[in-house]
């Protein structure tokens, strides 16, 4: 099959979930027609180059972006036949690109709580909090600032509701949390008062019975990433370079849109709920954190086509 027909596949299958990707589309159409015109029979690096050099003078940002609608078309292809060949994500250097997000295991998470468990400290609160923080974080996908942000009376345990009143840009939204979680919170903050007294109206704090920082939170989760052997061990308390605590919330929307496809619902209508969970103002900032995952493709191309004849066509 041609690249053209892939590409009408491809788009296919990405606007399942929820994508509109005219930009895409107009951009990828205009690779393919240069891949016919070179007559490629697959995708490779040396192509892409010689695609870019043909087009227009623009800016790096630009040519990052085309970088990366066809790495991710290359990565479906090579998916199906591993002549494709992905063209490296370095390839172009654009200083605004974002992070490329770190995809934790369960386990990954499972030993990054463990471990800040046993963070020392004089009253234990320390590990106490981090542990909880971090975990939070992981089945919430909530940002480190929001969480940080949580007083106690944003805690309602009756309801099982948890207010972020502190959002991106101001906002606010509800969150309505498992009730294993709601009892992991209650706990840490029984605890925590039983260290520390009422420690109003932070909720997690150090122990100091302040407020945690972001720089503490972020320096915390570094050392504990260099004890499990994801990042590489520093001197002079320096955080080095590794997977984020901000991952921990691209992980989380990750999985759960790979739940979903496992447990047969629709990503197009749960996308609009996952995106409001997340407090984004635009669904597009969703659908980034899904592109970090290609499996998430390889199921979207599996329901697409099941059943359908459209993997005949």
């Amino acid at each position: 099959m041609s690249i053209a027909l892939q590409l009408a596949r491809y788009l296919s299958v990405r606007r399942s979930l929820g994508y509109e990707l005219r930009t895409d589309e107009r951009v990828l159409r205009r690779f393919t027609r240069f891949a016919e015109q070179e007559g490629a029979a697959h995708i490779d690096t040396a192509l892409f180059l010689r695609w870019d050099a043909s087009l227009a003078p623009a800016g790096t940002a630009t040519r990052s972006a085309r970088l990366g609608k066809v790495r991710l078309f290359a990565q479906w292809l090579n998916g199906i036949d591993p002549a494709h060949e992905v063209p490296p994500r370095g390839l172009l250097r654009d200083r605004s690109r974002r992070s490329h997000p770190h995809i934790y295991s369960e386990s990954d998470i499972t030993a990054i709580i463990a471990t800040a468990k046993t963070l020392s400290s004089v009253y234990g609160l320390r590990g106490l909090t981090c542990s909880t923080l971090f975990g939070l974080i992981a089945v919430t996908g909530l940002r480190i600032s929001e969480a940080l942000a949580l007083d106690d009376d944003d805690l309602d345990a009756e309801s099982g509701v948890l207010s972020v009143r502190r959002g991106k840009l101001g906002k606010e939204r509800l969150i309505l949390l498992d009730p294993t979680v709601m009892a992991q919170l209650v706990a840490y903050a029984a605890e925590r008062d039983r260290l520390l007294g009422r420690a109003a109206p932070a909720f997690f704090v150090t122990e100091n019975g302040t407020r945690m920082t972001d720089c503490s939170a972020r320096y915390n989760f570094a050392h504990v990433c260099q004890r499990i052997g994801m990042r590489a061990d520093q001197r002079h308390c320096r955080h080095g370079r590794g997977p984020r605590i901000h991952d921990l919330r691209h992980t989380f929307a990750v999985r759960t849109m790979i739940n979903w496809y496992r447990t047969g619902k629709d990503p197009a209508r749960e996308m609009i709920r996952l995106t409001t969970y997340l407090g984004h103002a635009n669904p597009a900032d969703t659908f980034w954190y899904l592109e970090a995952a290609p499996e998430l493709l390889a199921l979207a191309m599996a329901r697409a086509t099941s059943g359908s004849g459209e993997a005949d066509q």
